[in-house]
């Protein structure tokens, strides 16, 4: 399978440090983006350039090194509304994670917006993250959540939708690409059919910012949420985008520091967006290193990142075809399916597989993937996932179904004993 015609798959992996890593005395075959993809040197650069030459806190001094942090955090906070085509970097959050931005939208618009007798709508596909504080604040107000049922296939049955959407309908909120099935949704037709009956639509892009062309302009949405970590950049810093005018309208999420103009013993005033929710020290290293990823993704053209990964994720469903025994959860058609497979194999539980093809130096996923209620549905109660990114090579395809392989043959033999 010939792969560099999309991206220069062998000069992209000499960025990536960690890829030369050996396990178990093997090359390192990294299977599990979808969790966290690793950094590039830029990304490393960035940041440790920032703790050697700028380190200061940010908006409060004005001193040389302070200004200079200040400008270097809030030149990657513009990056990332470039990059998902964000009409002003007023409407760029950050927050510790997608989670978080999540939380911070039911917590702030939900508590003030969702009443008794109203509605949620959300899918079968979701994460925790987009389930479970839709639950908690559903319960909190009263308010009920419905779900858009799921095909056998893993796609969504959107002919349901237009029976869930009414006039009780306040928030729809779905992910863009689900981390379990791959399932690429089509969430601006579902948004035009939110906004048709007045809701607002929430899209978890989690799974979709890192991988494809994400503009929420283009797509109509209220609020997107993502992750640096799943997008080259580092752990602790996430992106709420919401509409600047909803964002205004919001009351703060935590309170401190920074998020206020103007403070007295009485009362106090917040500031303007972003900073109403940003209180406190912010994670400025995250932010640049953010900021440096965007810039390393942009530099590599998003549309094409979904082409490799398009191509990678129709090689490996061909190829984890032919082990006998193994089931692949989610659309067949890699138009429809994000850069990760997930798969259930007769006779071995996928934490047992993970750990023979560790063996190999073949790193995956195990588990439900924060997706109970998904796996519920589907009769399994863990699967294991391969995952794929920008770096993923078919040799490395290869190594997983023949380790799969020796999986088998290893478990057929204890079966028999």
């Amino acid at each position: 399978m010939d792969i560099h015609d999309v991206l220069d798959v062998e000069a992209i992996r000499a960025d990536f440090p960690l890829l030369d890593r050996r396990i178990n005395d093997k090359p390192l075959i990294f299977l599990d983006s979808a969790a966290s993809s690793q950094k590039p040197v830029q990304v490393l650069k960035a940041m440790d350039d920032y703790y050697r030459c700028c380190h200061a806190n940010v908006h409060r001094g004005v001193y040389m090194l302070s200004e200079r942090a200040t400008e270097m955090y809030e030149t990657s906070r513009k990056k990332v509304a470039r990059f998902i085509g964000a009409r002003s970097w007023r409407e760029v959050i950050y927050t510790r994670n997608a989670t978080e931005s999540i939380n911070l939208v039911a917590m702030t618009w939900g508590r003030i917006n969702v009443r008794q007798g109203d509605e949620i709508v959300i899918s079968e596909a979701e994460h925790h993250a987009n389930l479970v504080p839709w639950q908690v604040l559903a319960k909190e107000k009263g308010a009920a959540l419905r779900y858009i049922p799921l095909n056998n296939d893993g796609t969504l049955q959107l002919e349901a939708l237009d029976a869930l959407l009414n006039e009780r309908t306040r928030l729809v909120a779905v992910t863009q690409m689900s981390n379990v099935l791959g399932t690429i949704v089509p969430v601006k037709q579902i948004i035009e059919k939110a906004h048709a009956v007045g809701a607002l639509c929430l899209v978890d892009g989690a799974q979709s910012v890192p991988h494809m062309p994400v503009n929420v302009k283009d797509l109509g949405c209220d609020f997107m949420v993502f992750s640096a970590h799943k997008m080259c950049g580092p752990t602790g810093i996430g992106v709420l985008w919401g509409r600047r005018e909803i964002l205004q309208d919001m009351p703060p999420f935590m309170t401190g520091g920074d998020m206020i103009k103007r403070v007295t013993f009485e009362t106090a005033e917040w500031n303007d967006l972003p900073h109403k929710f940003e209180a406190g020290t912010p994670a400025i290293a995250e932010a640049i290193g953010l900021g440096a990823a965007v810039d390393y993704l942009a530099a590599l053209g998003m549309d094409k990142v979904r082409a490799h990964e398009k191509q990678i994720t129709a090689y490996a469903l061909e190829r984890l075809a032919e082990v006998p025994g193994l089931r692949v959860i989610g659309p067949a058609d890699p138009e429809l399916h994000g850069g990760l497979a997930t798969f259930d194999m007769d006779h071995i539980h996928p934490h047992d597989l993970a750990t023979i093809l560790d063996a190999e130096g073949i790193a995956v996923r195990a588990g439900h993937h924060c997706a109970m209620p998904l796996h519920m549905k589907y009769g399994l109660p863990a699967t294991t996932r391969a995952s794929f990114y920008i770096y993923t090579l078919p040799q490395e395809i290869d190594a997983l179904v023949e380790a799969l392989y020796k999986a088998r043959q290893l478990m057929t033999r204890q079966i028999s004993l």
